[in-house]
């Protein structure tokens, strides 16, 4: 006969399993759409906004030597 203490307890870590799992999948899942999303903008980057994105970026690099980070 296997004791309600048991029970609970393998029960108890099958549901943690299974949550994980569900966890990791959905970690999974996000992770892709993030990396298709990004492949997207990339693409749509170069049809010729590759100049406005330098700028851009030289505009943040020039306030953060401006402005350092406190840390």
């Amino acid at each position: 006969m296997i004791r309600p203490t048991a029970a609970a307890t393998v029960g108890a870590v099958a549901i943690g399993a299974l949550a994980l799992g569900v966890a990791a999948v959905g970690a999974l899942a996000i992770g892709r759409l993030a990396i298709g999303r990004l492949a997207v903008g990339r693409a749509r980057l170069r049809s010729g906004q590759v100049d406005e994105l330098r700028i851009a970026r030289l505009t943040v690099g020039e306030l953060q030597i401006e402005r350092p980070q406190k840390g």
